[in-house]
């Protein structure tokens, strides 16, 4: 037993770091969300669709959202229409735990895995917002592509980018990199 403990060591510390940080963030994130109510839009969420708008105005785009009273989501208009909505799941914070999972699992010296860690979130929550308003205006004008642009093509694309990222930090900055040592 104990060579099978020991021989195993590092895939064990991996599982052990990967979901004890995804389950205390996950649980953060959840005592976050309980403390709105249920026809609310957490705030989260709500700073997606901002920036959404803000992104799409830099454009010039005819864009706009809006929240309901009793409704958990922003409505998203493109040119006066309806063309989606952005509801929890689509604020990029479970992509964002995952993330952070994994770079801790795998971590490195503390300042580059911090550094890696809030830079990446970054990217991803700047990813995301680019990810929904160009949706929007795939919407506008695809609407019956609607499937393949929101249940395969984005999401291929924002996880897409997360493995890009956890390929880098593995192979540059974890202490599993290999080092390119002088000859």
């Amino acid at each position: 037993m104990n060579y099978y403990l020991l021989k195993y060591k590092p895939f064990l510390l991996f599982l052990l770091k990967f979901f004890l940080t995804y389950g205390i963030l996950t649980l953060v994130y959840q005592g976050y969300l309980n403390s709105f109510g249920f026809d609310k839009v957490d705030g989260i969420t709500q700073a997606v669709g901002r920036n959404t708008k803000e992104l799409l105005d830099l454009f010039g785009a005819p864009f706009s959202f809006d929240k309901n009273s009793n409704e958990s989501y922003l409505r998203l208009f493109y040119n006066g229409k309806y063309v989606a909505r952005i509801i929890e799941g689509c604020n990029s914070v479970s992509v964002l735990i995952l993330f952070m999972a994994f770079v801790v699992s795998f971590s490195g010296t503390l300042k580059a895995t911090l550094l890696f860690l809030f830079g990446g979130v970054a990217l991803i929550y700047l990813l995301n917002v680019v990810r929904i308003a160009v949706l929007c205006v795939l919407l506008f004008y695809f609407p019956e592509q609607e499937a393949f642009l929101h249940r395969i093509f984005f999401p291929l694309f924002i996880y897409g980018f997360v493995f890009l990222l956890w390929i880098l930090w593995i192979s540059n900055f974890s202490k599993y990199a290999k080092k390119n040592t002088p000859v």
